[in-house]
């Protein structure tokens, strides 16, 4: 009889297996076996490494100190469990150590009688051996559950564990620890304050010479870095959008072939000779708008976070009034729904109060996430092709590679309403998904409280 513990992996390699039922010895996969090849792959190793966290925890329990000479570790000639995994696996010992970590947040317990608990985060466990989320993606929820266990009440923690569990499935580790950081600052809003605090204390800008190179290195609170972030990237997407623009004419001689960290540190010398020489010729940051977004009730109360667009991190309600009483700065203060902005048919292009609400909805592009000032307001059903209308339902946030996408590949986008609370679904193609099964886009989708 199959061990429990290695049905799933069992059925993973079934998957796999089934990837390549069609093709001949040696043959290239087609793109359907290249796909579902890669998805087999995907939930195999999610489920091996699930099964490694819980044989690691056993290691580590195998190596505990007060074992001595007895630990397991120590008798395979090593200092600790991690440096044991680590040789074994060929990682890092720190990696082996998260996977310890990880293990021991997920494995059974016993209280002092002897009698069997259920593990400290349940649902991260069945979430792991399922292989629905990563391990890497498990041990940024466990390090935030942990994190914040004395800051709030045990139901929270439960309540984040499954809202965590849930939308994480299916986001890289990138968007996972985006949504973490969400989920800290609504967990434990009174934690923010002090990070600000202590980030700007260490605030830093250090230069120096080196073989012809001046290397400078910067660092700074999220709020006193904003303005820097939005000019410079404002500065790289209008450089992009001039490629875009010259390139059915450039010679492939004179095109630009920059790459985005050189974009990146020519944007900030260009601001930098704007303001030595102040030559008033104008640098393209029409994009650099800073928008500092709180609820009004919060604002009110001085609790809760603000979120700045563009960012991951939040700011704390005095560092919130702090930039709203800037220049440059747009406070955004939400209420309630608010005024619905349609224009109907009367207007070809969105207006800047269109972009304001719409920035507010979908937080950048609603695909692939890229902040506020790289993205551009277009039409859901098209302007002039469906008579669409200029309205908040019929508008969307997209980057210029994500709306070639939704043109060419046959994608779709819908609205399911017209506050700003509603939410945006992408609907893949029935070539993508037969299904065609919508997926939350834009803000909603890193939203923990909604």
């Amino acid at each position: 009889m199959t061990n429990p513990h290695l049905t799933p992996l069992l059925e993973a390699v079934a998957s796999l297996e089934v990837a390549w039922d069609d093709a001949d010895c040696g043959a290239d996969l087609s793109r359907e076996q290249l796909l579902a090849a890669n998805a087999a792959i995907s939930t195999l190793r999610r489920r091996l490494d699930g099964l490694h966290t819980e044989v690691a925890a056993g290691i580590d329990h195998e190596s505990r100190p007060e074992l001595g000479p007895d630990s397991l570790s120590k008798q395979q000639g090593f200092r600790n469990s991690a440096t044991l995994i680590a040789a074994t696996t060929g990682g890092s010992t720190g990696e082996a150590a998260k996977l310890t970590k990880l293990g021991k947040a997920t494995a059974p317990r016993s209280n002092l009688l002897g009698e069997r608990l259920p593990a400290k985060y349940p649902a991260v466990e069945a979430a792991i051996h399922r292989g629905t989320i990563a391990a890497d993606a498990g041990s940024l929820i466990v390090g935030l559950l942990d994190r914040v266990r004395l800051h709030t009440t045990v139901e929270r923690v439960a309540e984040a564990e499954a809202l965590l569990v849930e939308q994480s499935s299916g986001l890289t580790l990138h968007e996972v620890r985006k949504l973490v950081t969400h989920a800290e600052a609504w967990l434990n809003p009174d934690g923010v304050e002090p990070r600000e605090e202590e980030a700007r204390a260490n605030r830093s800008l250090t230069m120096y010479e080196r073989d012809g190179s001046l290397f400078i290195n910067f660092c700074t609170d999220v709020a006193s870095g904003t303005p820097v972030k939005a000019a410079i990237d404002a500065w790289v997407t209008a450089t992009f959008q001039a490629r875009t623009n010259d390139g059915d004419t450039a010679d492939d001689t004179e095109a630009d072939h920059r790459t985005v960290a050189q974009l990146q540190a020519d944007a900030l010398t260009a601001i930098c000779e704007h303001i030595t020489g102040c030559d008033n010729n104008g640098l393209p940051l029409t994009g650099a708008t800073v928008i500092v977004r709180v609820s009004l009730d919060d604002l009110t109360a001085g609790t809760g976070v603000a979120t700045i667009d563009g960012t991951d991190q939040p700011i704390s309600i005095s560092t919130c009034r702090q930039m709203a009483a800037s220049g440059g700065v747009i406070p955004a203060v939400l209420g309630s729904d608010g005024e619905i902005l349609d224009w109907g048919r009367e207007k070809r292009l969105f207006t800047r109060a269109q972009r304001l609400a719409l920035v507010e909805r979908d937080g950048g592009c609603v695909m692939c996430g890229l902040p506020p000032h790289m993205t551009k307001a277009h039409h859901i059903r098209w302007w002039q092709r469906d008579t669409g209308p200029t309205d908040l339902s019929n508008g969307v946030l997209l980057c210029t590679s994500c709306h070639h996408r939704i043109h060419d590949n046959g994608w779709n986008i819908h609205v399911d309403g017209t506050k700003r609370t509603s939410k945006v679904w992408i609907i893949p193609p029935a070539t993508v998904d037969p299904a065609q099964t919508p997926r939350l886009g834009g803000r909603a989708r890193y939203d923990i409280a909604a």
